[in-house]
């Protein structure tokens, strides 16, 4: 391979980050089907991004509109999904949500890692899906599709939609092991021992590792160059790219360097290229992954071909306990399958998919989240209000005459909150807002016009179901559907109770659906009541 013109001269990339360089070629995406209606022409504003390259926000625009490329790194499915897990795939949903909203073709790649992550995200060490197939006495691709099967299953429950591609990392060898040749090729690499290690000092000359993380690369070498020889790596700082299988390790493939597996970066820098092209739009994931795993993919990528691939780089910040982070890594995280039966020692109560997305939503991505059962609990009641709010708009009929209270401008106010960096937070503050005018209403003391309810109503479905993607969950079966049926009959028997003057029945029938903590609200339509 003829190496590209990278030579021996320091490149400025702290000027590439301040001026986040447009980038040439883009692989092109198919349309991917519409989740709303709306297109180029209708937006007003520009979407405003913060970029962890650059750690500033600035105005968005693809490489080659209206196509957009994003990668986000998926789970390593070695075992049930938790709240971590739930906050990136959120976070990112919104993002393909409000760019298919704006009128964007988003081509969204989410990976599954089923080999090479190795425990402690180290280089050395047991492979995750391994040890679990070890314990459990399964195949490693037993494991692999049993958590990727429940990890689908609880990203459906959160409403998050599937991408557009979902490769597995096991399924790219031959793009990593032709990776690992480009870098070798262009002497940024070496063998050692039927392993091949990316030498971070030999890349230090002619770039910057630590752009994206912000570390100074030459002190760490510094404090660790007394450590070399006592490992096969040149350098502790070294990180894998190809890994010599041991004789006890399972997942193993034939290479030119001897049997062995790729290093977990190279995954997501292989199937970004394969399936995104050489230069895209968007990376994303979690704020933990910076180092040194996008680091890394950064690193991977310039060596390889003279240049970076990614332009706008998006990380979400963190869950935690107690201001600690939840995570399987520290034994503290909760899974969400026990989030939703409230199986978890910590967990006061099961919570539904749908307050668990709420409750994620309710902070900023970049800002961390502090997980208690008071919060979700609060989340819960708020995302009731909304719900209730929704339900109470949709029977809503206009007035004859003008409106008697203000609505309007809640689209526009919403999409400016969208449109500074997802503030979702803000958006949910606009929903409240309305939340109110429409009880008003309800309660009748205010009336709407036909236009003013008709954009209120499009408005509220817009960013409440398909941009924040919250929905009220629907009856699981029939018996649901029977027993709601059945509080309705027991609540129009105490209607004609009423009607009859037989206050003692109405009566009663509120106070034991109150023991049985049932809220009754009587109003000029009838009665409603919640749980």
């Amino acid at each position: 391979m003829v190496r590209p013109d990278v030579g021996n001269r320091k490149r400025d990339w702290e000027a590439f980050a301040r001026c986040c360089m447009r980038l040439p070629t883009f692989a092109a995406s198919p349309n991917n089907a519409s989740i709303m209606d709306s297109n180029m022409d209708k937006q007003q504003q520009k979407l405003v991004l913060y970029n962890t390259l650059t750690r500033r926000k600035a105005e968005f625009e693809p490489l080659h509109a209206p196509h957009v490329g994003m990668y986000v790194c998926g789970p390593t499915v070695y075992g049930d999904p938790h709240l971590g897990h739930a906050r990136s795939a959120i976070t990112f949903d919104i993002l393909f949500r409000y760019l298919t909203h704006l009128g964007y073709k988003v081509r969204y790649v989410r990976n599954i890692t089923d080999v090479g992550h190795l425990e402690h995200d180290a280089d050395e060490g047991e492979d995750k899906i391994a040890k679990r197939a070890r314990i459990e006495q399964l195949e490693p691709m037993e494991v692999v599709q049993h958590y990727t099967r429940r990890y689908h299953r609880a990203m459906e429950l959160l409403n998050v939609l599937p991408p557009s591609i979902e490769p597995q990392a096991s399924g790219h060898i031959i793009e990593q092991m032709e990776l690992v040749n480009r870098i070798l090729a262009n002497g940024y690499a070496y063998e050692s021992e039927g392993s091949v290690y990316f030498d971070v000092a030999r890349y230090n000359q002619d770039h910057r590792y630590g752009i994206l993380s912000n570390r100074n690369v030459d002190e760490l070498l510094n404090t660790t160059r007394e450590l070399d020889g006592q490992t096969e790596k040149r350098n502790p700082v070294d990180f894998a790219l190809w890994k010599r299988a041991a004789p006890e390790h399972i997942m193993r493939w034939p290479s030119q360097w001897g049997e062995g597996f790729p290093g977990w970066h190279c995954e997501c820098t292989a199937m970004g290229r394969k399936y995104l092209g050489d230069h895209f739009d968007i990376h994303g994931g979690g704020m933990d992954l910076i180092f040194p795993h996008h680091e890394c993919e950064i690193a991977q990528a310039v060596a390889a071909e003279g240049e970076q691939m990614v332009r706008w780089w998006v990380h979400n910040n963190m869950i935690t306990y107690n201001g600690q982070k939840m995570g399987k890594s520290l034994g503290n995280a909760i899974t969400l399958e026990e989030f939703f039966t409230g199986s978890h020692p910590l967990l006061a109560q099961a919570y539904r998919p749908e307050t668990i997305r709420f409750f994620i939503l309710q902070a900023h991505y970049r800002s961390t989240v502090d997980f208690s059962n008071e919060a979700l609990q609060a989340s819960e009641k708020g995302l009731e209000r909304l719900f209730e709010a929704a339900e109470r708009l949709a029977k809503l009929t206009p007035s004859d005459g003008p409106s008697t209270i203000d609505v309007s401008g809640l689209r526009t106010r919403c999409e400016e909150a969208m449109c500074d960096d997802m503030n979702t937070p803000i958006v949910i503050s606009h929903l409240f807002d309305a939340a109110k005018a429409i009880n008003t209403v309800h309660d009748g003391r205010a009336t709407l016009s036909a236009d003013d309810l008709a954009e209120l109503q499009s408005a509220f479905r817009l960013f409440m179901d398909d941009i924040l993607g919250l929905r009220s969950a629907a009856p699981s079966d029939e018996k649901d559907e029977a027993y709601r049926r059945a509080v309705d009959l027991l609540l129009s028997v105490r209607q004609q109770a009423k009607q009859n003057k037989d206050w003692a029945t109405s009566d009663r029938i509120r106070n034991e659906l109150s023991a049985l903590g049932f809220v009754v609200k009587d109003t000029k339509d009838g009665a409603e009541w919640s749980l």
